[in-house]
């Protein structure tokens, strides 16, 4: 029963001190406008860094998806190339076979 109050106290205690932090921090704002218009300069070169950053990255995804689509068409060029050996390795093969075989009757 006890534990209770103790926790609405803490609860209280918690609200006044995070309230007069924002206070604070309002008043300092308010009271030297310098500083805030510096801090919101600061902030405003922040952000267009990160935009920088960001049209950077994208455009390396950009040029990185532009690769991977060149080398999805290369794989599917040398796929061909292969299949089209193996193919021709194949009758080849086949031609050498029949011709093995007709010489082995003739013997």
């Amino acid at each position: 029963m006890t534990s209770r109050p103790i926790v609405l106290v803490f609860l209280l205690l918690v609200l006044i001190i995070t309230s007069q932090f924002e206070w604070k921090q309002q008043i300092e704002a308010e009271g030297n406008p310098a500083v805030s218009r510096k801090k919101q300069l600061i902030s405003e070169k922040e952000e267009t860094v990160k935009e920088k950053i960001i049209l950077s990255q994208e455009k390396s995804i950009q040029q990185l998806n532009e690769l991977v689509q060149s080398l999805q068409l290369q794989l599917l060029h040398c796929r061909g190339t292969n299949s089209t050996i193996v193919s021709s390795q194949n009758a080849t093969n086949d031609e050498i076979s029949e011709v093995e075989d007709h010489d082995s009757v003739r013997d």
